[in-house]
């Protein structure tokens, strides 16, 4: 596979930047046929291009030099016409729920890769603690997914991700005290480090942001609590994923490590790629943000005299993020940390926690009167409702649900 080397790399000069109509909103892809990885390609690639539109958005609000806003406004809006681009790519006939599979799909198995290919143990052990979280999201929603639609989430995972309990929904609520967790150091960090921690902040982002615009749309009472209650499980991993960044990056440096996580992420994408159509459009953004890139590295040699070379200290970042199966890493994953909870920003046995731990409290608060996680799983009955009865899955939530002195109803098997 190719190496990123962004110094090496030709870019695409601002001036041909900008598309039609025509030229920026492509055919979507076919549902029925698209490779499930394509799927999640695109959700990623529209998650990236959303997070640098947005902080581009925030810091022109806190930036007073002329030039910088120009250049920020001129970047953003390349970005904006490349994220209707990748977001398009999506087909009409595609359900809300569907794209929801599709979503967690993506959360699961990027989130793998990350941690998987993370040298720095803090920033793996975030990784690691929230994979499970996303790994039973999927399995909610599938179970949702066969209630609402009749369908069953291996026709749109193509059982490249598997649809079982991870760490219960229902537990995973915690106090916002609860999601604080310590930042990698911006001098010493890995540059992959740095790219990880963009790219996780910008999917789960997109996640929250997704549920919170779409879960409403649904009629039917239990998918609306259904998606309230994953999206504020999201709001939290999008906080802890948010504070790995170290803040004492500027807001130039931040842009340009950004950029730089644009190309990359596109250039990992067109490595794999298998539909040859959209493969040419992650080869032609990843070019197009090379470019954004080095603006963001020539404002920072302007105003702040250091070079992203320096930054970096590096002029390759491998490996790049692939989409594939991890159904071993993650079962291993959940069989060894499902039980771990955040406290004073380490992650410790629930078993081992104070009684006065904060978020005993903030759960008696949320999950009182009914989870809709739990009983979405109650209602598909069958084998899907079977998964939820493995003893570990029980175990721990028969022991939160003491310690938190809630009741969280296990599903019935039918």
């Amino acid at each position: 596979m190719a190496q990123f080397k962004p110094f090496e790399m030709d870019g695409i000069p601002m001036e041909e930047q900008f598309m039609s109509w025509n030229e920026m909103i492509k055919d979507p892809y076919n549902k029925r046929s698209v490779d499930a990885y394509t799927r999640t390609r695109v959700i990623l690639m529209n998650g990236i291009e959303n997070n640098a539109v947005l902080t581009s958005h925030a810091m022109e609000r806190m930036i007073e030099e002329p030039e910088i806003k120009r250049a920020l406004a001129l970047i953003r809006r390349a970005d904006s016409q490349q994220q209707q681009t990748v977001n398009w790519l999506n087909p009409a006939d595609q359900s809300v729920l569907e794209t929801t599979i599709g979503y967690e799909q993506v959360a699961v198995d990027l989130t793998a890769n990350l941690a998987k290919n993370e040298s720095d143990p803090y920033v793996k052990s975030v990784l690691d603690y929230a994979l499970i979280e996303d790994f039973d999201h999927l399995y909610r929603y599938g179970c949702l997914l066969e209630v609402l639609e009749g369908n069953d989430p291996d026709s749109i995972t193509q059982g490249k991700t598997e649809a079982k309990p991870g760490r219960p929904t229902s537990i995973e609520h915690r106090h916002p005290d609860d999601s604080m967790r310590k930042h990698y150091d911006k001098d010493t960090a890995d540059a992959k480090t740095k790219m990880n921690s963009i790219t996780i902040v910008a999917g789960e982002q997109q996640t929250e942001l997704f549920y919170k615009s779409h879960g409403f749309m649904y009629p039917d009472d239990l998918a609306r609590k259904l998606y309230a209650e994953i999206a504020e499980i999201e709001e939290q991993h999008v906080t802890q994923y948010g504070l790995l960044g170290d803040p004492r990056e500027t807001m130039l440096e931040k842009m340009a490590l950004i950029q730089l996580a644009e190309a990359y992420n596109y250039f990992s994408c067109a490595a794999t790629e298998t539909d040859s159509r959209i493969k040419s459009i992650w080869e032609q953004f990843a070019r197009m943000e090379i470019t954004h890139f080095s603006i963001c590295n020539n404002l920072l040699q302007k105003y702040e005299k250091r070079d992203m070379r320096e930054v970096l200290q590096t002029d390759v970042i491998e490996p790049l993020i692939v989409f594939e199966p991890n159904k071993d890493y993650v079962r291993r994953i959940v069989d060894e940390q499902l039980d771990l909870m955040p406290r004073n920003m380490m992650f410790e046995r629930l078993s081992d926690l104070p009684g006065d731990w904060a978020t005993f409290g903030y759960q008696r608060a949320v999950n009182t009167g009914g989870v809709p996680s739990e009983i979405v799983v109650q209602q598909v009955g069958g084998e899907m409702a079977q998964r939820d009865q493995a003893e570990n899955i029980r175990r721990v939530k028969m022991e939160m649900a003491r310690r938190a002195q809630v009741e969280l109803a296990a599903a019935p098997a039918r």
